[in-house]
């Protein structure tokens, strides 16, 4: 593996140039929140990129992000308040406190025991934190947000005491959801359908299952067989009956399997 980071000191120093009076318009005008949205596509393109096994794009897609870390590094640079030497430091401070069975003389041999102590030694690094829900960030997807607050919870002893609880909290989620139906109450209908994916985000949980990446392969898999189902089509899928719908989409369900 070539150790040498001159590309990496020379990529640093075309983010200042672009950055610069003389430099592009575009990476001129750029805030921390004009970059935002960028941060969180450009994460999402390397994730699909995960999914798909593509080292070659995996490759693109890191630089992609790492583009992003470098930008918001050099608009702190500009501003004074850190730089990319910072970001670096700290990272790799907090890596070396966070695994003393590799840096010091800890005695850690599971992957589960790695978990505990990281979960314990940045509770000793984050004591401004009184919740368990302290420090979630509000910016990530609502999915992976319930599955990072039900699992604090769960430290701190809130647990279904069986799955079968589980399912039954499930199914009532579905009946409040019903009932406000039928009173027509658009906002508790709203509340009631946020608990049922709640819940339903536990009982992933509980049978080790990342909600995040189940919904995001559903969504793929539906994708592929509506594509596959207009391929198929002889007419307008608009001009389809639920018969005929139901019939084509066993077809490409059938096709794609093959």
């Amino acid at each position: 593996m070539n150790m040498n980071h001159k590309n990496l000191e020379e990529l640093i120093e075309v983010i200042a140039k672009l950055r610069a009076p003389d430099g592009c318009p575009w990476d001129r005008e750029q805030t921390h929140y004009s970059l935002r949205p960028n941060m969180l596509e450009e994460a999402y393109e390397a994730v699909d990129a995960i999914d798909d096994n593509d080292m070659a794009h995996l490759k693109e897609e890191l630089g992609d992000v790492l583009l992003q870390v470098l930008l918001h590094s050099q608009i702190a640079s500009e501003e004074g308040v850190f730089d990319i030497d910072d970001v670096s430091k700290e990272l790799k401070d907090k890596l070396i406190h966070r695994h003393p069975h590799v840096f010091g003389n800890a005695n850690i041999k599971t992957a589960e025991d790695v978990k505990k102590e990281w979960d314990k030694l940045k509770a000793e690094e984050k004591t401004e934190r009184i919740s368990a829900m302290d420090g979630l960030s509000r910016a990530q997807a609502a999915l992976i947000a319930a599955q990072k607050i039900s699992k604090r919870a769960v430290k701190q002893g809130f647990e279904w005491p069986d799955e079968e609880t589980l399912y039954e909290c499930i199914m009532s989620e579905f009946d409040e959801f019903k009932q406000a139906k039928k009173e027509n109450d658009k906002s508790h209908m709203e509340e009631e359908f946020g608990d049922i994916l709640f819940a339903t985000v536990n009982l992933a949980r509980w049978n080790k299952i990342d909600a995040e990446q189940a919904l995001l392969k559903a969504n793929k898999k539906f994708e592929k067989r509506f594509r596959k189902m207009e391929e198929l089509a002889t007419k307008p899928l608009t001009e389809y009956s639920i018969e005929e719908y139901d019939k084509l989409w066993k077809q490409a369900k059938k096709e794609i399997q093959q």
